[in-house]
């Protein structure tokens, strides 16, 4: 028995000709039921009562346009800002996805400690003086065992910052999150 892929010789040429049928197909589609104007009714506001806020995305330090839209200090929609400088209309997948980053239930909203195999909520006080303690007992024996991590949401100025923290601290161990 033959299976349908082994009748297909798929090349370049043949590749052009099915995108080139694909796309002179599309208008014709159009004109079907499948796709169609929007209705007045679907073109209304979403959410009643909700105000839209200008802001920036924070995927990247770039900070392409967004519209959030909010009600009762919920964010619960948005928009790509078409008049933004930077973004110019557009959007990148990280972008277009940080709403739902936002109301994800994995998402850590305090700081958790592991005790006993199980994740314990603790304070920020007690999340930073733990913090802390480690990196001073960790610069005393050995700095170089340390590492530092840049990220895409720091400005260049925040990079020499970082860069700058890592010489203090006593390490020439410091690379960018997008390398790794």
């Amino acid at each position: 028995m033959s299976s349908i892929n082994e009748n297909i010789k798929l090349n370049r040429r043949n590749f052009l000709k099915m995108a080139a049928l694909s796309s002179l197909a599309t208008p014709l589609l159009a004109r079907s039921e499948s796709i169609r104007e929007a209705s007045e009714s679907e073109l209304k506001e979403a959410y009643e009562g909700s105000k839209k806020v200008k802001t920036v995305c924070t995927a990247c330090s770039v900070g392409c346009g967004i519209i959030a839209e909010v009600k009762n200090g919920v964010w619960v929609r948005q928009e790509i800002a078409q008049d933004h400088p930077i973004s110019s209309g557009g959007h990148c997948c990280k972008g277009s996805d940080m709403i739902d980053m936002v109301r994800s239930h994995v998402r850590l909203k305090y700081p958790m400690k592991k005790e006993n195999g199980e994740w314990k909520r603790i304070s920020y006080e007690q999340a930073l003086n733990e913090i802390g303690e480690k990196l001073a007992s960790y610069r005393k024996e050995n700095p170089e065992s340390v590492m530092f991590l840049g990220s895409a949401k720091m400005s260049n100025e925040q990079a020499y910052y970082v860069r700058k923290f890592a010489a203090f601290f006593g390490t020439n161990n410091i690379d960018h999150q997008a390398r790794i």
